[in-house]
C-alpha cells in the first residue's frame, strides 16, 4: 500500500504527526505537500491526491486542511473518489468496510494528534467488506456518469 499524504496550511501540523506514525509502522507515503505552514488553496492538494489516488499512483490518500471539509468537498469532485470525513474511529472504520472510502479527510482544529495517528491506524487496517456494500458504492459511481 502506498498511500498518498497532503494539507493545506491549516492541517500541515497535523499531517507531519501522521507522517511520522507511518513512518514508525513502516506504511509508504508520498507527501503531496504542503511544505510549510504558508498559506495555500486546499483545492490545489486535494486534486493532487485525488488524481494520484485515482491513477493508481498511491492506493489511498489522507488529506488534512483546518476542519476537514473543504479537502473532502474538493477530493469529492474528483471521478472515482470517496473521500470521507472522519473525527472518530468508528467514522473511519465504517467509511472503509461499508463505502469503500479511497481518501480520508480531517480538520487540524478539530481534533489532536493523538486522536488522528489512531483514526488513521483504524482507517488503514479495515478492509472493504463488499456485498451489499459492493452495490453500494457501484450505485454512487453511477452517479458520477
Amino acid at each position: 500500500m502506498i498511500v498518498a499524504i497532503g494539507s493545506d496550511h491549516g492541517g500541515f501540523n497535523l499531517k507531519e504527526e501522521i507522517k511520522k506514525m507511518l513512518t514508525q509502522q513502516n506504511v509508504e507515503f508520498r507527501d503531496f505537500g504542503t511544505h510549510s505552514a504558508e498559506a495555500i488553496d486546499y483545492p490545489e492538494i486535494a486534486s493532487k491526491i485525488g488524481q494520484a489516488v485515482v491513477s493508481g499512483e498511491c492506493t489511498r490518500g489522507i488529506i488534512i486542511c483546518g476542519t476537514g471539509i473543504g479537502v473532502s468537498i474538493a477530493a469529492n469532485k474528483i471521478k472515482g473518489i470517496r473521500a470521507a470525513l472522519c473525527h472518530d474511529e468508528f467514522s473511519a472504520q465504517m467509511s472503509r468496510e461499508h463505502n469503500d472510502a479511497n481518501i480520508l479527510t480531517m480538520g487540524e482544529r478539530v481534533i489532536g494528534a493523538g486522536l488522528a495517528c489512531m483514526i488513521v491506524a483504524t482507517w488503514l487496517k479495515t478492509d472493504f467488506a463488499g456485498g451489499r456494500h459492493g452495490r453500494r458504492v457501484d450505485k454512487i459511481s453511477q452517479l458520477e456518469a
